[in-house]
């Protein structure tokens, strides 16, 4: 399994979110926040910057999620990575 041109295969990373004053928000808040963080699984022929195995920031409406091979993944296009860690 390989994404193609600019798409991106990524394992969504659910992590609980603190804000500054340390209360952490519920699902429904964290959903409200403009990024999300993810690892890469795969990334498309050509996808220059980003490599397996990064772990990165993206727009949290960019993409759409499907089973592969018995696993929600998410599909986003390069374009929509803000921050490679």
């Amino acid at each position: 399994m390989r994404p193609i041109g600019k798409y991106i295969l990524i394992d969504e990373i659910k992590e609980s979110v603190k804000t500054e004053s340390g209360l952490i928000l519920g699902a429904e808040e964290a959903n409200l926040l403009r990024y999300k963080k993810g690892f890469i699984l795969e990334v498309g022929s050509d996808v220059s910057v980003i490599s397996k195995g990064d772990s990165i920031f993206y727009d949290s409406r960019a993409g759409y999620t499907m089973l592969i091979e018995e696993k929600m993944c998410t599909i986003i296009m390069e374009k929509d990575v803000v921050v490679v860690l």
